[in-house]
């Protein structure tokens, strides 16, 4: 708990799921967060929640496909907080197809938002951390990181690489830095909402009926990284439910 309350935390995609529950707990715990998503009024009602509930909160309005909004967001984390000690690099999209159905705009924005919103973050936060001596890097991966399977090419692949960029990271990190990688398997979200095809999306769907944990689990794993002591680095945070094999 002590190493929670007080600090200040930026969490990209917060307006739902893994990042709505992140944002809820760790500011719970006594954390400063900054939302950011591309949803302003998820994020008003998100931030007036915590609020309300006696933590402290702002938010501002972030596409991480746009580089200057997640540098933003740092900003205003910086500007209003006076530091920044932990970016969580959670949005993430997930609309998966046969690659026979050439759905190249997504490609791209799977791209875009699961490759390019991380590279955005660390550019923003990096030298952030750099400056004042000390910093933790929380990136989504997934499962799907790991393995592949039929429909999920271009997802698994953005996931790998959050995974290989996040472990060089680390490796460039140096003693003051902490870099984390958290990879969940199915959670209870909406992420099957924007699969445009049919039999795919009722696939996920029953996928996530029999095996989908809370997003409250995945929060709770991100709070046990970041309350350990500034010496100790959670590298890789594996997490799925029981049913998930």
């Amino acid at each position: 708990m002590s190493e929670i309350k007080g600090i200040v935390v930026a969490i990209t995609g917060a307006s739902s799921g893994i990042g709505e529950a992140t944002s809820l707990l760790l500011a719970e715990r006594g954390a400063k967060v900054v939302l950011g998503a591309r949803g302003t009024e998820r994020l008003a009602a998100l931030a007036d929640r915590i609020v309300r509930a006696g933590g402290d909160a702002t938010y501002a309005s972030t596409d991480v496909k746009r580089r200057q909004d997640v540098a933003a967001l740092v900003a205003l984390a910086h500007e209003r907080y006076g530091k920044l000690d932990v970016l969580i690099n959670n949005a993430g999209v997930m609309p998966i197809s046969p690659l026979d159905d050439l759905r190249v705009e997504d490609w791209d924005e799977m791209i875009d938002v699961n490759i390019k919103g991380v590279l955005y973050g660390i550019a923003a936060a990096l030298p952030v951390f750099r400056s004042q001596g000390f910093g933790h890097f929380i990136n989504i991966a997934s499962t799907a990181g790991f393995k592949t399977v039929p429909n999920q090419s271009v997802y698994s692949a953005t996931k790998f690489a959050v995974r290989a960029i996040s472990e060089g990271l680390r490796q460039e990190a140096g003693d003051r830095l902490r870099v984390m990688v958290v990879s969940p398997g199915f959670v209870a979200t909406n992420f099957a909402d924007r699969v445009t095809n049919q039999s795919v999306r009722a696939q996920l769907e029953a996928s996530r009926a029999a095996l989908a944990m809370p997003p409250s689990a995945v929060a709770r794993a991100i709070a046990f990284a970041i309350e350990q002591p500034p010496d100790v680095d959670v590298g890789e945070i594996v997490i799925r439910s029981t049913a998930q094999k």
